[in-house]
């Protein structure tokens, strides 16, 4: 009965160290890139369409390429919030509303897990490093052209 119950537990683990793995592995493939341009500044963004992507966002890596950021895409406009848990770049991220237009941009602190909140209703996240925003004089109002459609469940 013991060594039943141990092979039974073994396989629940192994199970579960399986899937644990492919959750890595899925969350660790490349995500799809878009171009997207605000006040003439060109960059490219990662996007996080579905909550699971959404939910790692820039966690666990160490650095950015120049000009390059993620887009979160939320599957409706609402008040947004975001912390730095387990990321490890500073980051400025900008919430965006509907129409493209940049409703708060927020400064936030490698692995601070203080909320930073969208001062209004968001469809979008943009993160960028950290002085990106300020270093290119684009400010709340400013506008964003490029951005996809909302995520649809």
């Amino acid at each position: 009965m013991f060594l039943g119950l141990t092979r039974v537990f073994g396989a629940g683990c192994l199970a579960l160290a399986v899937a644990g793995a492919a959750r890595a592995a899925t969350a660790n493939e490349a995500l799809p890139t878009i171009p997207l341009s605000i006040n003439g500044h060109k960059i490219v963004v990662e996007v996080a369409a579905t909550p699971e992507r959404r939910s790692l966002g820039l966690m666990n890596r160490f650095s950015l390429q120049p000009d390059h950021g993620m887009l979160f895409v939320f599957d409706y406009p609402e008040p947004q919030a975001f912390w730095m848990k387990n990321t490890f770049i500073p980051l400025s991220i900008a919430f965006i509303d509907a129409d493209g237009r940049i409703v708060n941009i927020e400064d936030m602190r490698p692995q601070d897990e203080s909320t930073h909140w969208s001062r209004g209703i968001a469809l979008y996240a943009l993160e960028m490093k950290q002085g990106w925003f300020a270093g290119r004089k684009i400010a709340a109002g400013d506008v964003i052209k490029g951005l996809p459609p909302a995520s649809k469940r």
